[in-house]
């Protein structure tokens, strides 16, 4: 592992309604920074197809429409899609983290995929409770993914938008020592509160962490959001801001400047000795804690729709024995 790593954070808008024609974008985009020399990439929370806005500006009982069409745009994992990304991760050499409308089944999941430098996928993970009018869209996930993997580039761990408020999962990567904190948020979304909500959560977690944030938010271009408009009948408003794609330092600061307007990406040098450095001072999974007083208890369990047990088998009856067999035993 390098001590110094090139990171990309991207803010890239979707292929609006288009599950192809975004992971086409994606491809492209993975490409190009490779090109550039980055090593390490996140992307935007669900960016494929694209993240359900509508739900936020519909009332429930007009979601069918756009759940279905949200539906049949997801991706399922593995996938073609999934081997498209994987394949431009791996000639670009690059860990790419990425957030992807998951359906399995007739569920839809918020799920983060991790692709290492040779293309591999090395984690799948779903947002564990979808917030707010989320949970009517996207089934709940579960706690085996909440823990940071090895890549080619470091320790990674993930963690979807409003996950950043939940101490407890954000306490689960840290004492899993994760060295890079991949986040993700929708962008344009609820106006510049939101950007800057997601800032204080990227901000604190890196400092919390002493591990390097890479924040990435999609963007709407204006015509995307007049066309959200016109199918919803929603004001723009709500689906507008809220932009924060930036690098955050083991040590709070930003590296670079934020973006929080238009496509683009916020590429920085990773200088992976800054955690040590942080860490000589507060190790919150180590000299700065408490485990006898204060400690986490994970159910990493997997969930699945079944739970077989098989009864155990009955022992086999003494076998009675045969007259010549009991004379043998005699003589």
């Amino acid at each position: 592992m390098s001590a110094t790593i090139t990171a990309a954070a991207v803010q890239i808008s979707p292929v609006l309604y288009s599950r192809r024609g975004t992971v086409e974008k994606v491809v492209a985009k993975i490409r190009e920074l490779g090109r550039q020399g980055v090593q390490f990439a996140t992307f935007p929370e669900t960016i494929i197809p694209y993240y359900p806005y509508f739900s936020y500006v519909v009332a429930p009982y007009q979601l069918a429409k756009e759940h279905l069409r949200l539906m049949e745009e997801s991706v399922t994992v593995p996938s073609a899609e999934t081997r498209a990304i994987g394949e431009a991760a791996r000639q670009a050499g690059m860990v790419v983290s990425i957030g992807v409308n998951e359906r399995d089944g007739g569920t839809v999941y918020n799920t983060q995929l991790l692709f290492d430098a040779d293309g591999t996928l090395i984690q799948r993970r779903r947002k564990l409770t979808p917030t707010y009018n989320e949970r009517i869209l996207w089934g709940q996930g579960d706690a085996s993914g909440l823990r940071a993997v090895d890549s080619a580039v470091g320790r990674v761990g993930q963690l979807a938008c409003w996950e950043h408020n939940n101490p407890l999962a954000r306490y689960a990567l840290i004492a899993d020592g994760e060295q890079i904190h991949s986040a993700m948020y929708p962008g344009s979304f609820a106006g510049p509160l939101f950007g800057e909500q997601a800032e204080i959560n990227v901000r604190q977690h890196a400092l919390e962490s002493a591990c390097f944030v890479v924040c990435a938010t999609a963007w709407l271009d204006a015509a995307q959001q007049a066309q959200i408009m016109q199918d919803t009948g929603c004001p723009i408003e709500p689906i507008s801001g809220g932009c924060f794609t930036a690098l955050v330092n083991p040590f709070g600061r930003l590296i670079g400047e934020p973006l929080t307007s238009g496509e683009g990406e916020v590429i920085a040098q990773l200088d992976l000795s800054l955690i040590d450095a942080r860490k000589r001072l507060i190790d919150t999974r180590g000299h700065y804690n408490r485990p006898e007083l204060l400690s986490l208890r994970i159910d990493r369990t997997p969930m699945t729709p079944v739970h077989e047990r098989t009864a155990p088998q009955p022992a086999e009856a003494p076998r009675a024995a045969a007259p010549e067999e009991l004379a043998a035993e005699l003589f």
